[in-house]
């Protein structure tokens, strides 16, 4: 069976294509202090968070949500970090729950919130271990000052059942720079600040073994910075086409396939639209039947991708592979993918953590 017999529109992925990603990235890595903890919110799913824990770069797993953390620990994953702050008093409790099944690590900003994991941790008779978030340019969670960062991380240093690892230092906007010059200008910005912070922190008696951030796009300049000690990079693993101009050393593995439905005066349209495709980055690119992306302008219709302008002139019914603007927002619109190998159907895995967004 093909991948061109499948229904569409279809989520597949390039088993080849993902495997040689997954060695780039250790190829980046090799050599420095920097460890992988891939962020499961572009792929959403545990067979793969397996692969990339079984391929020894990655230490553990990052996540978004409770529930993505839940479906990880659930899968036999033993280290989570879930890069987010959990204020509400259920989930909280949930938190210290799984925290007994596993080493979960949790992101705080406040010393209110750090009080509520302890309680919660020492009625689960868990340990929760916290890295606490510094607002370096998001503008977003996070300690804004060096001082407020010290007084949050020394109340979590202080409670009963949880463990102060350091540092959460997040900049995603800097990924997406496309200038390499701006985007490393960005990112070395970036580590003074966070080198300052540890080094406060450590004058005052505060150990920092952990420095957690980075994504796809600063992946190698955090390799090299040797400041952070994790990468939470996720997209790198299947790319897209809002990172495609930054002309980083990974392949496009991820295509929803499509068939096309009309065609006429310079327009094709396709079966899929923003139902089947992330459509909060990049536009989507089309590929023709010889792989080469097809010139237009593209339009997002809820069932619908429109292609006007195009000199393509497909067949009625023939089938296309369309690159996503966003990697992690499509995945989460499917239930499965189909990996492929030379165009062979060669699995099909569960999008595990589907609609986790709690």
């Amino acid at each position: 069976m093909t991948i061109f017999d499948l229904p569409t529109p279809a989520l597949i992925a390039d088993d080849e294509g993902i495997a040689e990603n997954m060695r780039r990235m250790s190829d980046i890595l090799r050599g420095s202090s920097l460890r992988l903890r891939p962020h499961y919110k572009s792929h959403k799913c545990a067979a793969l968070a397996h692969r990339q824990i079984a391929s020894g770069a990655a230490v553990g797993m990052t996540c978004a949500k409770l529930s993505e953390a839940e479906d990880l620990i659930f899968s036999g994953i033993t280290d989570v970090l879930l890069a987010n702050e959990v204020t509400d008093p259920l989930k909280i409790t949930r938190l210290a729950e799984l925290a007994g099944m596993c080493r979960l690590t949790v992101c705080v900003d406040d010393a209110d919130n750090a009080a509520a994991l302890s309680e919660a941790a020492v009625r689960a008779g868990s340990t929760i271990r916290c890295l606490v978030e510094y607002d370096i340019g998001m503008n977003r969670c996070g300690a804004r000052t060096a001082e407020e960062y010290f007084r949050v991380a020394s109340a979590v240093a202080r409670l009963p059942h949880l463990c102060y690892d350091g540092i959460q230092a997040y900049a995603g906007y800097a990924s997406h720079v496309i200038s390499a010059s701006e985007r490393e200008t960005a990112t070395r910005d970036n580590e003074r600040k966070v080198a300052a912070l540890a080094e406060y922190l450590r004058a005052r008696g505060l150990a920092v073994s952990v420095i957690s951030g980075g994504s796809t796009g600063t992946a190698a300049l955090k390799s090299a910075g040797g400041v952070y000690t994790e990468l939470q990079a996720g997209s790198y693993l299947f790319m897209d086409t809002t990172y495609l101009p930054l002309g980083l050393p990974f392949r496009n593995a991820l295509f929803v396939l499509a068939s096309v439905v009309s065609r006429g005066g310079g327009t094709v349209v396709l079966d899929v639209g923003v139902k089947g495709i992330g459509a909060d980055q990049n536009d989507p690119v089309v590929l023709n039947g010889r792989g080469e992306p097809v010139l237009g302008t593209c339009v997002l219709h809820e069932e619908h991708l429109m292609l006007y302008g195009s000199e393509w002139a497909p067949a009625l019914g023939e089938k296309a592979l369309v690159i996503p603007g966003h990697c992690c927002t499509t995945v989460n619109l499917y239930d499965r993918i189909w990996l492929y190998r030379a165009d062979r159907v060669a699995d099909r895995l569960e999008v595990s953590a589907r609609g986790c967004s709690r």
